[in-house]
């Protein structure tokens, strides 16, 4: 079963999510995936991590790696200034940060209105978008966090 398929399966189950920007574009998450939003922090690069982990900042005495998530879904590169906003999300015992152009909302709705996303040739798009929500004239991308983040921590010893 995908997460699409158990997350719609309850007639009557109400999803709370929180939406954002990305390069004109929105995304959602479930909320429950939301430990914090922060402010635009400098990170300290780290070498040889992939292209969309932006380095790593000292969150309260953990030390958490910043992605891109602009470049981790393909869509090139932030240029991160003091608009930009880092949502602290967290899949199981992962945590990251990800740098998203803005918090829009958060708001509540049907499972019901969950439509799964129409077949494309990419692999990525049903990797990280396991629901396309159409509301109020927008058409809103639910992302996988688990998909999202690093299989393990930058911070890791080898």
């Amino acid at each position: 079963m995908t997460a699409y398929e158990n997350n719609a399966s309850g007639p009557g189950s109400m999803l709370e999510l929180i939406s954002f920007e990305i390069g004109g574009q929105e995304y959602c998450i479930d909320v429950r995936s939301v430990r914090e939003i922060r402010g635009w922090t400098p990170t300290t690069p780290m070498p040889q991590t992939p292209d969309y982990i932006l380095g790593v900042i000292n969150l309260r005495g953990a030390v958490m790696p910043v992605l891109d998530l602009r470049c981790r879904l393909g869509l090139g590169k932030t240029e991160p200034s003091s608009r930009h906003v880092i949502v602290v999300i967290q899949h199981e015992t992962r945590m990251a940060g990800v740098l998203v152009d803005g918090v829009q909302e958060t708001f509540q709705l049907a499972a019901s209105l969950l439509q799964a996303p129409p077949a494309m040739d990419s692999d990525a798009t049903h990797q990280f978008v396991d629901a396309i929500i159409p509301i109020e004239g927008r058409m809103l991308s639910r992302l996988v966090v688990g998909a999202l983040l690093p299989l393990e921590s930058v911070t890791e010893p080898a």
